[in-house]
């Protein structure tokens, strides 16, 4: 061979190095968004409001979950029970080129463009704790059926109040598809088990412990006979809770709350809440950054799915595209240091 020759077989060698190295690049430049490639695959949740002990809770079983499944977590909420800032937050993490966005939506209808926008930019998109529908979602990460939160709710503050009596629900956010679900089948159900009950009023405090006081006081004020309050989210069963004990009124009007643990543990005690309704928070945490990542991974879900130790056996309904933490749980007195948050 020349020397000619061999400049020439040499510089088409670096010309193809070259070449293949550009190829390279540029794939995993394109699939970063999915986690492709030897990428770090990054999971953000977007809870409806962050600073909530609810939804820290949620973030801190999402991290240890991340931190064992070798994935990165993002944790982006609004600072008030806003859509619009929802939805902002969203478009910054589509920016982001995240892997994958899961959301806990104020208001599932004006989450779903954004969410379909994700989507395109080749994002996975779920939903966790309140559902979006009618949304592009992947898949729906339930703390436990409509059916079951709703009914046992119910079974709690009635059977505190002798089966009898007016009651009244003090929700949170007025579009909130998780907590309409279990009103859904509170109305019903209540109307039907326990026919000298009576539903009187539902109201709407936002995510706002100070309105749910409120508002639990102007209907004590209106209604005079009143012995029931249901506080729907983890604010207003504090809130609820906080009324009637600043109102003098412990063991005449009953509450019962969808609380988180320590929150509502001083009230538990002095029987200004007959029990507080929820499911273990971290491990829905812990199940949302799960499943996300099985998602990124193109890993498909079964029936029955070994998470982890604790969530040996977590359902799947492929129809609902719906997995399911379980059962809720009632909080008492005997059980509530159980839960640290």
């Amino acid at each position: 061979m020349t020397k000619w020759s061999r400049s020439l077989t040499v510089g088409a060698t670096l010309v193809l190095a070259a070449a293949l190295a550009l190829s390279g690049c540029s794939k995993k430049t394109e699939s970063g968004g999915a986690g492709g490639n030897g990428a770090q695959v990054k999971i953000a949740f977007v809870p409806k409001i962050q600073g909530i002990p609810y939804f820290e809770a949620m973030n801190t079983g999402g991290k240890k979950a991340a931190q064992e499944l070798g994935v990165q977590w993002i944790y982006n909420g609004p600072t008030t029970a806003d859509p619009a800032a929802q939805t902002s937050i969203v478009r910054s993490l589509i920016q982001q080129r995240v892997s994958a966005i899961v959301v806990a939506p104020n208001d599932p209808d004006s989450i779903a463009p954004v969410l379909a926008e994700a989507q395109s930019k080749g994002i996975k998109v779920l939903t966790s704790d309140t559902d979006a529908p009618n949304s592009v979602r992947e898949a729906f990460v339930n703390q436990a059926s409509p059916k079951g939160i709703g009914e046992v709710v119910v079974d709690t503050l009635l059977t505190k109040m002798g089966g009898k009596g007016k009651f009244a629900i003090v929700s949170c956010g007025q579009t909130a598809a998780n907590l309409n679900s279990w009103i859904d089948v509170e109305k019903p159900y209540a109307a039907s088990k326990y026919p000298n009950a009576q539903l009187i009023d539902v109201v709407y405090a936002g995510e706002d412990q100070n309105a749910a006081v409120a508002m639990s006081k102007d209907l004590m004020n209106a209604h005079p006979d009143l012995t029931g309050l249901v506080g729907q989210c983890t604010t207003s069963a504090t809130g609820v809770a906080q009324a009637v004990t600043e109102a003098g009124k412990i063991g005449t009007v009953q509450t019962v709350g969808v609380g988180t643990p320590q929150s509502m543990k001083g009230y538990l005690a002095s029987g200004a809440s007959a029990g507080s309704v929820l499911w273990d928070v971290e491990n829905l945490g812990y199940l949302t950054a799960w499943a996300a990542t099985q998602s990124v991974k193109g890993t498909p879900l079964a029936e029955t799915n070994r998470v982890s130790e604790a969530l040996p056996a977590v359902k799947y309904d492929a129809a609902q595209k719906t997995l399911l933490l379980g059962e809720p749980l009632v909080l008492t007195p005997a059980n509530v240091d159980k839960f640290s948050y």
